[in-house]
């Protein structure tokens, strides 16, 4: 952890001075304030970079996990349902959370609270950290004194998302490996399985067949060029990540992605029941409507539909209802339309997207659970295809050779 030198006062008014080690400078100005020290400076101390201080630098800018966040608003609830007051609740939740990032915030978000900022307002300093729909909520929780309440909330709705994520990971783990494996497989081949035939059939003195001659055209060309080629890979993956953190590129990939085949139809429900139960949520904790779907449309994680629901709130906006905009979308089945009209009728409109989250949720698992059994034949296919190239290119000139031998 950094190393701090402070000076200050103590409670008799002698001037005293020190070293702490602390996540930040607030850090240690609490600690002070504790001992009944009054700080007067407090200077971050230069050590030399060694292993221990780059493996801590790294884990002071590696984001917190939904693992981690997920735990913070359960903790953080059961101390308000307990009455603890937050000042204290903050502090106990910062001494206890595994991520650096996340601990340093609560640090820094102490302070703040410290000097009478609310929770919300110091939550926007840390935008790595809480995204726009955490703060909102958290904002929505503290005009309607319903905190508690909002963080229980919040730690459903963390939950299930990670529960999604990780049925997704789960579900590409197999396709991801077979198309990495055979990526790999035709790399080795190209460079020393093949150059190894061409010197038996240059000993041949004949016609090779068309086969034979593209596979030896491309090994020639791998063997020849194979660090520019995998510099060339290495290039353009920087290139493609460069282009997908702008805004042009997400927008395009997210576009993209969701036409993917099989695929893509997975990740669509998957997004649309993300939009669901973020704006029943968003609704349910009080949230306006036009703010809620400005919300949603940061919290979809999709940048193709987060611009569709700005075009819905720019609807509703015209005076337009949420079934209409929804539905020039061209993004929800006639089911969940209907659902959406009956909750508008109804005043039940949180609750009927919640419904319309669950169908959706449902759908995106059965997916999932077959969603191996479909990419398996497609697979197979892919190596299949393989194998009977380099089994024509290599055993064709054998046959001819027995053929003229005959």
């Amino acid at each position: 952890m950094p190393l701090f030198q402070y000076h200050g006062r103590n409670a008799q008014g002698n001037a005293v001075s020190g070293d702490i080690e602390a996540a930040s400078a607030s850090a240690v100005a609490t600690q002070l304030f504790n001992t009944a020290i009054t700080p007067i400076s407090i200077e971050e101390i230069q050590r030399s970079a060694g292993l221990d201080d780059l493996l801590y630098q790294w884990q002071r800018r590696k984001k917190p996990e939904l693992d981690d966040l997920i735990l913070f608003a359960r903790q953080f609830y059961t101390l308000m349902r307990a009455g603890v007051p937050i000042i204290r609740s903050i502090n106990g939740l910062a001494d206890t959370t595994r991520n650096l990032m996340l601990k340093e915030a609560l640090h820094e978000v102490l302070g703040e609270l410290e000097a009478g900022h609310e929770l919300s307002a110091a939550m926007t300093r840390h935008p790595k950290v809480f995204s726009s729909l955490f703060i909102n909520m958290v904002r929505v929780g503290e005009n309607s004194g319903r905190l508690d309440e909002v963080f229980l909330q919040l730690a459903s709705y963390l939950e299930r998302e990670k529960t999604t994520r990780d049925q997704v990971k789960a579900a590409m783990r197999y396709p991801s490996f077979v198309i990495i494996a055979v990526a790999a497989a035709m790399f080795v081949i190209n460079l020393w399985v093949i150059p190894t035939f061409a010197k038996v059939f240059s000993g041949f003195h004949a016609q090779l067949p068309l086969p034979t001659r593209i596979l030896l055209m491309v090994s020639d060309f791998t063997v020849a060029y194979w660090m520019y080629i995998l510099g060339a890979l290495f290039l353009s993956t920087l290139a493609l990540r460069h282009y997908l953190n702008t805004r042009e590129g997400r927008y395009r990939w997210d576009k993209v992605k969701l036409r993917i085949p099989i695929i893509g139809n997975i990740l669509l429900r998957a997004t649309l029941s993300r939009f669901a139960r973020t704006f029943a949520m968003s609704i349910r904790s009080g949230v306006p409507l036009v703010q809620a779907l400005v919300l949603v449309s940061h919290a979809v994680d999709n940048a193709f539909i987060g611009k569709a629901v700005e075009d819905m709130r720019n609807g509703i906006e015209r005076g337009d209802t949420l079934t209409r905009t929804a539905a020039a979308s061209n993004m929800f089945t006639p089911l969940v339309l209907q659902m959406m009209a009956v909750g508008e009728e109804t005043g039940a409109v949180d609750d009927l997207l919640e419904q319309v989250s669950d169908f959706y949720d449902r759908e995106v698992d059965y997916d999932l659970k077959s969603l191996t059994s479909k990419l398996e034949p497609i697979l197979i296919i892919i190596i299949a295809a393989m194998v009977l190239v380099l089994a024509l290119g290599v055993f064709l000139p054998t046959w001819d050779l027995i053929n003229v031998a005959k």
